[in-house]
């Protein structure tokens, strides 16, 4: 596997046209009713691009990333970009998910001590390129192949949303390379079959409920994601619209993400113009129907219950995690929500290192 240092360096003249792009935006009127029930809130987007285009410093953000050692291999034609950090400590890769990116677990790193940690980007995701086709199945064979790559025989496997499946994946693929994995929610749903607990049948019907008023995005995404690439692709404002409604939605209220933090987030995916092949995540697993899985996950899990986002999906049970997973390590957490390396990253690493 060939690998090569990395750093980011974003030319200026993408920056500048970035600034014009936001100073010259054009705003819809605002949505009846209250507040973000129709999306994200008028009033919110206006005062983030204004401080994006003219008080947002991407070179420091910049700077602080490329404190960190990245790296790019060459996995079997996929260029995969990842932060790797050498401890001689466990080996464990952790995962993001959408929209999210890279810079969401580096708020682990200084707090997990004791690993040697990988944080790649997913295919299609900032510095990564994506294969015309890539389920979570297919990332989880590319991320082996680059653990070993790296000189690692066992190790473990995390991360949330897509990277709770790739880590899935990843333990039915190759169980006798994982020394654990660890979750911080499901991506994954067995089949539903009864006799069902109460709590399992409250979370279903929360499930239920979320599905039908909060899944039009994924709904776009599975379906018609070239379509969407237009706007988001030709408009800053529009992509941070679309972005942070989900870091809103799915958060919890009580541990706000820092503003600085989400700009680099949205800034990542405008300067490598990925929000199109970052959105195929969504068409690909659909077509490789991943999301249900019948297969039980053999190798010992440990799932940190991360459930306070401000728009509920319910409240995972712990019988029903048991259903497909191995579960040595079930927490409920008392604060944090879908992304949770973000949003509470002390209590996440307490947990994985607890677990590992």
């Amino acid at each position: 596997m060939r690998v090569e240092p990395f750093s980011i360096q974003v030319e200026e003249a993408v920056l500048e046209d970035l600034r014009r792009r936001l100073r010259a935006t054009r705003w819809p009127s605002a949505a009846p009713g209250e507040p973000w029930a129709q999306g994200t809130d008028l009033g919110y987007l206006r005062e983030l691009v204004a401080y994006w285009a003219d008080g947002y410093d991407w070179r420091a953000a910049e700077r602080g990333l490329n404190a960190f050692e990245h790296f790019i291999a060459d996995v079997d034609g996929v260029r995969v970009h990842y932060v790797h950090v050498r401890r001689g400590g466990i080996p464990l890769i952790l995962t993001h998910g959408w929209p999210s990116a890279f810079i969401e677990p580096l708020a682990l790193v200084e707090r997990l001590p004791g690993f040697d940690l990988v944080l790649p980007s997913l295919p299609g995701y900032g510095f990564s390129t994506r294969p015309e086709r890539c389920s979570t199945r297919d990332v989880a064979s590319l991320w082996h192949r680059l653990m070993q790559g790296l000189g690692y025989e066992r190790y473990g496997a995390g991360g949330g949303d897509w990277g709770a499946a790739v880590a899935t994946y990843m333990a039915l693929e190759a169980p006798e390379r994982l020394l654990g994995i660890h979750l911080s929610n499901l991506d994954n749903a067995p089949p539903p079959s009864p006799p069902l607990s109460a709590a399992e049948r409250a979370f279903l019907a929360a499930t239920e409920h979320w599905d039908a008023t909060q899944r039009g995005y994924s709904f776009i995404q599975g379906t018609k994601p070239q379509t969407l690439a237009y706007g988001l692709t030709d408009s800053p404002a529009g992509l941070a619209a679309w972005i942070l409604e989900k870091w809103r939605s799915w958060a919890d209220p009580r541990a706000p993400v820092d503003r600085e933090f989400l700009l680099t987030l949205v800034t990542l995916y405008w300067v490598t113009n990925t929000i199109s092949t970052a959105n195929r995540d969504y068409i690909d697993n659909r077509a490789a129907g991943t999301a249900a899985l019948a297969e039980y996950v053999t190798v010992r899990t440990g799932i940190a219950n991360f459930h306070h986002n401000r728009v509920s999906e319910g409240v995972l049970p712990r019988e029903w995690a048991q259903r497909l997973y191995a579960v040595e390590r079930f927490t409920d957490m008392p604060c944090g929500g879908h992304f949770a390396a973000a949003e509470a990253p002390d209590l996440l690493a307490a947990e994985i290192a607890a677990f590992f």
